[in-house]
């Protein structure tokens, strides 16, 4: 057992874990943060992604122990101060970029990693950057269209695949 010590959503977290516990594991099991979700364990499909000092991880392929000193973000952490949704997280409301949901939380943690690094993409540069997330519901499209959206720019004119 090792002791690490993390900020998890703006939050001091110290736990004991095992060298061998996945950072999805701690997440979901030890801190009860759900919205981290495991999908294939192999980091194909995008639903664990969440944020290390800044940069989208699959957090399936890195140990809690990798994560000791680092600042995490989860989806829980995108809502607004007031528990309202954030921006990129409305905007998949709004333009119904989700059906099951279980894909999600890694395509919001994506997207919003994507508009950190490139503010104002265009639909390839959003369709390009999703490919290391997997929707088996939606098709994309509107997905797409949320991400846009939420970077302020007008989606009236992405055509329908």
């Amino acid at each position: 057992m090792a002791e690490v010590t993390m900020s998890v959503n703006g939050k001091s977290v110290t736990k004991s874990v095992k060298g061998n516990t996945l950072l999805t594991d701690f997440l979901r099991e030890e801190l009860r943060l759900t919205g981290t979700h495991v999908g294939c364990d192999t980091s194909q499909c995008g639903a664990c992604v969440i944020h290390v000092n800044g940069e989208a991880v699959k957090a399936c392929t890195m140990f809690a122990g990798e994560a000791d000193g680092a600042e995490v973000t989860t989806i829980e952490g995108m809502a607004n101060a007031d528990g309202s949704l954030g921006v990129i997280q409305q905007a998949f409301q709004d333009h119904h970029g989700l059906q099951c949901g279980f894909c999600t939380p890694g395509m919001v943690m994506s997207a919003a990693a994507l508009l950190k690094d490139n503010p104002k993409p265009s639909e390839a540069e959003v369709r390009d950057y999703l490919e290391g997330n997997i929707c088996r519901c939606t098709g994309y499209h509107n997905i797409v269209k949320a991400i846009m959206a939420a970077s302020g720019q007008d989606v009236s004119s992405i055509a329908a695949e």
